[in-house]
């Protein structure tokens, strides 16, 4: 089931194949990135996912930490939020997670802890229970605090937490910009089908070195 189907090596050349797939399934629309408006979402990039110790361990997930740490540079670089999520739950809010994965992830576990190699410092860190970021957590409020209507999605897993991340963001009426070669899971055909969905019906598939371009254009007009 599982695959190392992003590498350093390759990532570049087979998100770009991935994102001008999904794009067939994009409807036209109106929806283009503004810098001022955005907050970067980083999801889940927990010790558990990153570290190949773990049963849960994203082979991908490697070879998108170089532009997930480009994108929060960028992000701090123009003052714009940076939001992290970590996945943690108790045995009264883990609800289905605990059912159908029979565990889940303890607060005081080491490996629930966020990567040492993204510095979190100027961040703001909020904690979920379930795949979704809106349940249970302060997320949405801490957007409508900032200003924030467009949110800028990297991280693990793809098609889980990711995916339902904007999903709800959707639904919530914020502008969602899903990063391909952002975000990594177990396989390549379920990164794949998840992009696709959400070009669909939910987000704009975007690589990172659009929107960094798009903010150093925004920036340079300043």
């Amino acid at each position: 089931m599982k695959s190392r189907y992003f590498t350093f090596e390759n990532i570049q050349d087979k998100a770009k194949s991935i994102k001008t797939e999904a794009e067939n399934y994009c409807p036209p629309n109106n929806i283009h990135f503004i810098p001022e408006n955005a907050a970067l979402l980083v999801i889940d990039m927990q010790k558990i996912f990153l570290e190949e110790k773990y049963s849960t361990f994203v082979p991908s997930a490697p070879a998108i930490m170089p532009g997930i740490r480009q994108l929060h540079a960028k992000f701090h670089e123009l003052k714009r939020p940076v939001i992290f999520t970590r996945h943690v739950n108790t045995k009264e809010n883990a609800g289905m997670m605990s059912r159908w994965w029979k565990s889940f992830i303890m607060e005081d576990y080491k490996s629930s802890q966020i990567t040492d190699k993204l510095d979190l410092s100027k961040s703001i860190v909020v904690k979920k229970p379930q795949y979704d970021a809106f349940i249970e957590s302060d997320l949405e409020s801490i957007l409508i605090d900032n200003n924030v209507s467009q949110l800028v999605i990297c991280g693990v897993m793809t098609h889980l937490c990711c995916e339902t991340t904007a999903r709800s963001a959707f639904m919530k009426r914020f502008e969602v910009f899903f990063t391909v070669d952002g975000t990594a899971t177990y396989n390549e055909q379920l990164h794949r089908g998840a992009i696709i969905n959400l070009a669909h019906g939910f987000a704009k598939p975007v690589l990172i070195d659009e929107i960094i371009s798009e903010m150093d254009n925004s920036n340079g007009r300043k």
